[in-house]
């Protein structure tokens, strides 16, 4: 069947795309999605997550090589394989990024992506708690909640602690300014999920100009005798079908989708595409290059007061919460357990904030059988977990076989860089000295890990390599710039040099954000639609 656009992915970019461009009317729309729906109900319970982190009826699980930094461990990669992708799997963290983030994507050579210039994209796919403002949409389909008023009681105890260092405190992170402690807002409405999935693509399904094929997965890009792409090849049910595009393909596939396929289409370094016997259809040595992602490790601390992990903890806990999420809608099955943080200065002499936090009321470790599940720790617990806002190490995402079947190889190259090492001491000792502060160390029995013996800096950056783990921030690998030796897509998203094609999601990142990526990747979608209609105009 012939289509307009044909959009392959139905994440957090793709839903979007699919339920602007088929808007108006005009254009008939064929969104792919190698996933089944979203229809079950602890993808609308935020805390459901928990449900879909090693489910592979829902989820990619694939894994890392070995990280040569990280002690040669494979580090797990999930990855949403259903409608609404990542974005029905994730913790629901609402961030932008950083002024600085955007503007530096426009440096890079990409004009029209400074933050002054993405900022209405940012409110327009927003329905903000407080109502509209400058720096808010007050319309948007995405419901975005603040936590505030809503947390767990020794996260006040986190955040007073933060007060009494000095530390700048911030009340909206979305707002003028990043830096500082306070609680996080997420992206729900009326305690369940928000994402582009239920909020743009679901009412989008009534129109007759869009289409969806869920449980395909698309195999390569299909060219027409001038060069340019012209449709997809898919596997659905076991056999081979082809979609065919008027005008454009969109690839939404994600970090990992995205360059996935390009390569499988012959679009990537030519030396590695023949290797494996593929065709090359065009050189383009940045597909899967320059992949980011934000590494994160746990410090994990006994409190003397009730958490969270007492309930959690227990079956009777579970069902008292899960009866009060029932009648009110709210409590913690309505929230991220990820309730409190903040972007920090590592180092008196950084410009900007260089190192995110999360405090967690609830400590849990996360077992490496897929088939043991999330538990809390055993006694009431917290957690402080910490990252770089924009490490320096840069890694790849390129195929291990020319299967379209098989999982690529995901090489993220964690702490390769200097920059990213020295981060880990200021992160580490940032986390110390907020728990050693007066309010959280009142409620703190002890730290259970790495514990007080460990004090070196070597010993520290040791734990974390030992302990760390993604943070599930992938981004970078069809990166957007001017030059086709070092980019992938130009600022309107095009690939160089391919007609009939451009990718639209977290992979088209310049550079990773400060900050949990799922926001920015719609901004980048809602911006994409406009871009691809405005050419259509």
């Amino acid at each position: 069947m012939t289509y307009d656009y044909i959009v392959v992915g139905a994440g957090s970019a793709g839903c979007i795309l699919a339920s602007r461009l088929s808007e108006s009317g005009r254009h008939n729309v064929l969104l792919v999605e190698a996933g089944g729906k979203d229809d079950s109900l602890w993808f609308k319970i935020p805390v459901g997550y928990a449900r879909s982190y090693y489910n592979p009826r829902v989820n990619w699980m694939y894994y890392s090589e070995p990280e040569a930094e990280l002690h040669d461990r494979k580090v797990y990669v999930p990855r949403g394989k259903v409608q609404g992708g990542s974005g029905s799997i994730n913790a629901m963290i609402f961030v932008r990024g950083a002024r600085e983030d955007f503007d530096d994507w426009a440096r890079a050579g990409n004009p029209g992506w400074t933050y002054d210039e993405v900022l209405p994209y940012f409110r327009k796919l927003e329905t903000h708690a407080s109502g509209a403002s400058p720096w808010h949409g007050g319309n948007g389909p995405i419901h975005v909640t603040p936590m505030r008023g809503m947390t767990h009681r020794i996260t006040d105890a986190f955040l007073e602690s933060c007060r009494t260092l000095g530390l700048p405190m911030n009340e909206d992170f979305n707002g003028a300014s990043i830096e500082g402690a306070g609680v996080y807002d997420v992206n729900t409405n009326r305690g369940q999920r928000s994402h582009s999935s239920t909020e743009y693509l679901r009412p989008a399904l009534n129109r007759p100009n869009l289409a969806i094929e869920r449980d395909t997965q698309v195999e390569r890009l299909i060219f027409a005798a001038d060069g340019h792409v012209s449709g997809i090849e898919v596997r659905q049910k076991g056999q081979k079908q082809t979609f065919t595009a008027r005008r454009e393909v969109i690839l939404a596939a994600g970090a990992v989708g995205s360059p996935q396929i390009l390569q499988l289409s012959g679009l990537g370094d030519g030396a590695a595409l023949k290797a494996l016997g593929l065709e090359v259809r065009r050189h383009l040595p940045a597909v899967g290059q320059n992949m980011q992602d934000h590494l994160c490790a746990s410090y994990y601390y006994r409190a003397t007061i009730p958490t969270l992990n007492g309930e959690f903890g227990s079956l009777f806990g579970q069902a008292k919460l899960g009866l009060q999420y029932l009648l009110t809608g709210k409590g913690p099955f309505a929230m991220s357990v990820n309730q409190a943080g903040g972007f920090f200065r590592g180092a008196s002499d950084k410009a900007h904030p260089n190192i995110q936090l999360y405090f967690n009321p609830l400590s849990y470790r996360i077992p490496n059988d897929p088939k043991a599940g999330l538990k809390p720790e055993p006694y009431p617990g917290y957690l402080l977990c910490f990252n770089s806002c924009r490490p320096a190490s840069r890694g790849s995402v390129t195929l291990a076989s020319a299967d379209p079947l098989a999982a690529p190889a995901i090489r993220p190259n964690y702490l390769s860089a200097n920059k990213d090492i020295e981060e880990v001491i200021q992160g580490s000792r940032l986390v110390r000295r907020i728990a050693a502060a007066s309010a959280l160390a009142a409620v703190t029995a002890e730290e259970v890990s790495p514990g007080h013996a460990l004090t070196s800096d070597e010993a520290l950056i040791d734990y974390f390599r030992q302990n760390s783990g993604s943070i599930y921030h992938l981004c970078g690998t069809c990166a957007m710039g001017p030059d086709a030796r070092g980019a992938v897509v130009d600022a309107t998203l095009k690939v160089h040099g391919v007609e009939g094609l451009r990718v639209v999601d977290a992979s088209v990142f310049p550079n990773i954000t400060a900050g949990n990526i799922n926001a920015p990747t719609m901004m980048v979608a809602e911006k994409g639609a406009d871009l691809i209609l405005h050419d259509a105009a």
